[in-house]
């Protein structure tokens, strides 16, 4: 597909987005939401891609939202209350934003793909909001993190629900009541990130990462981060009926099947993709 502000390719089983506007450290955009979207939909219905990897052009993964392109939305939003007040119906512009950013994070965040993502430079808002959601973080010792929001009259409300999920709710709150600013080895060390790479050596970290991940079954994958986001909010107890179906779907399945066969063997596995 053609975007205009994200770049895609694929390599194998993985397909490299990139944020592609570097002239704005590639602030988020409506468009850049749809268009990460779209790349999104698209990934999961090619049954080649199992890896989706996140990184941001210009040494900056993304500032944040687009104010200007904010300021257009509340503008839209002052035409819906002024239509609104000759009988039409307002619209609030500014809210459907918000919700389609929150979709995305939804998004990906449930994906049955793997989810990368590469951190460098500028982490903030949105940006932040992305790297809560994937599956991998890997930071550059230049990612610097902000959670800009509360500092700007506004709130992390998309991103607070992820912030939870990944640092607990101490951590979140800290971050949001203080307008968040932490370098990559604190982004470490409170669980942000889950390493922490100088720049001359995260790209043969990466490619570790994405040599372990292709080593593990496509399905099994799909169905383990399901399994795991039930249990983020299930008693144990009451998972597991379920889980041993989700188990013994599994080794009874063609993936478990080869998986036993090939350690048997003494072989590397042969994954078909799903």
């Amino acid at each position: 597909m053609d975007f205009e502000t994200i770049h895609t390719e694929q390599s194998g089983s993985v397909l490299r987005v990139t944020l592609n506007r570097p002239e704005l450290r590639n602030a988020m955009s409506l468009r850049m939401v749809a268009e990460l979207r779209a790349a999104l939909t698209g990934a999961e219905s090619d049954a080649t891609v199992r890896v989706l990897l996140l990184r941001g052009a210009g040494g900056h993964f993304c500032a944040g939202a687009d104010l200007k392109d904010m300021a257009g939305a509340r503008m839209r939003a002052m035409q819906g209350a002024a239509l609104a007040g000759e009988g039409g119906t307002a619209v609030d512009a500014i809210a459907q934003a918000n919700q389609q950013f929150g979709e995305l994070c939804v998004a990906y965040a449930n994906t049955p793909l793997a989810v990368v993502v590469v951190l460098e430079g500028s982490v903030m808002g949105g940006g932040l909001g992305l790297a809560c959601v994937a599956d991998v973080a890997l930071a550059g010792e230049s990612a610097l993190f902000r959670l800009p929001e509360t500092a700007l009259g506004m709130v992390p409300a998309q991103i607070a629900p992820f912030l939870v999920e990944r640092l607990g709710y101490s951590q979140a709150k800290r971050l949001a009541v203080t307008g968040g600013r932490i370098t990559a080895s604190q982004a470490l060390a409170i669980g942000l990130v889950h390493a922490v790479h100088a720049a001359d050596q995260i790209g043969a970290a990466l490619d570790a990462v994405l040599a372990d991940i292709l080593a593990c079954a496509p399905g099994a994958i799909a169905a383990t981060k399901s399994l795991i986001a039930k249990a983020r909010l299930t008693p144990p107890a009451d998972l597991v009926p379920q889980a041993a179906l989700v188990f013994s779907r599994a080794a009874q399945g063609a993936e478990g099947l080869e998986g036993v066969t090939a350690f048997i063997q003494k072989r590397k596995p042969n994954w078909a993709m799903p």
